[in-house]
């Protein structure tokens, strides 16, 4: 099991090719590459982001609104556009030699219940399987409590169609769903690739890792008994602390509760 910390935690506070030496400094195994926008996917930017990686990487993060939910339009020009990008993040993905894709996927855009069409969504799902294959990533599917991936039968739906599909599961966004963490854990164990872990108050309100409620040392025992030997990537909100001794105090609290279970 490796620890680290994605850059999307520093998002507002510096930019993506300047996180990197103090993502070392804190003393992460890992990280998580979150591209913040459309300049980062290709060009210099991006050459500076892969000059300044300074540690492995687990997996690469777009900001997914700006187009995922049109990968699964009906609308052939609007799809197409998507894919188009989707392109551009999959080879910087494999530029930075990055294990996984984390993926949002298509939004709950309306307060309405609603009723997939798991063949059509899982045959959008297959070509994106196959696209991150050809730059040597995997798709990982997160929980996201706006997105369609908010309960376990979700994943299991598309996964019977889709069997190299893996998940993210993150901490906040499950609980903000109204979910169980342990309900994931325990039937989608084998399927997890990477955890993200953000902590919060008995009020819901977000917080750094050892500032809220949230028990992650049964979290880390419950993820070793289901044989999870992945990257659990610390991912919090830039306002959630005020400066990097803050955010090294938190991920040094992670390494301890850890530390039992390795």
């Amino acid at each position: 099991m490796e620890l680290g910390i994605s850059t999307a935690s520093f998002y507002t506070k510096l930019a993506t090719e300047e996180t990197f030496g103090e993502i070392t400094k804190i003393g992460a195994d890992v990280c998580e590459i979150f591209l913040s926008s459309f300049c980062e996917y290709e060009g210099n930017i991006l050459d500076d982001i892969v000059a300044n990686k300074n540690l492995p990487v687990n997996s690469i993060h777009a900001l997914t609104n700006q187009f995922e939910p049109d990968l699964f339009n009906r609308n052939e020009r609007a799809s197409n556009d998507a894919f188009e990008i989707l392109e551009r993040v999959l080879v910087a993905g494999e530029r930075l030699d990055a294990k996984f894709y984390t993926f949002h996927g298509a939004t709950r855009v309306k307060k309405i219940k609603y009723n997939f069409n798991f063949p059509r969504l899982a045959e959008v799902v297959a070509r994106i399987i196959e696209k991150c294959k050809v730059h040597n990533l995997q798709l990982s599917y997160e929980t996201v409590h706006w997105a369609y991936f908010t309960e376990v039968e979700y994943f299991k739906n598309i996964k019977q169609l889709c069997p190299d599909l893996k998940c993210t599961l993150d901490i906040k966004q499950i609980m903000q769903s109204g979910e169980d963490y342990r309900t994931f854990v325990d039937q989608l164990g084998s399927d997890i690739s990477t955890m993200h872990l953000c902590d919060y108050r008995e009020d819901r309100s977000l917080c750094l890792p050892g500032s809220g409620s949230f028990d992650f040392k049964e979290m880390f025992a419950r993820l070793h008994g289901v044989g999870f030997d992945g990257a659990c990537i610390m991912e919090v909100y830039p306002e959630s602390y005020n400066n990097y001794d803050e955010l090294g105090k938190s991920f040094d609290y992670l390494r301890e509760c850890i530390a039992n279970i390795r």
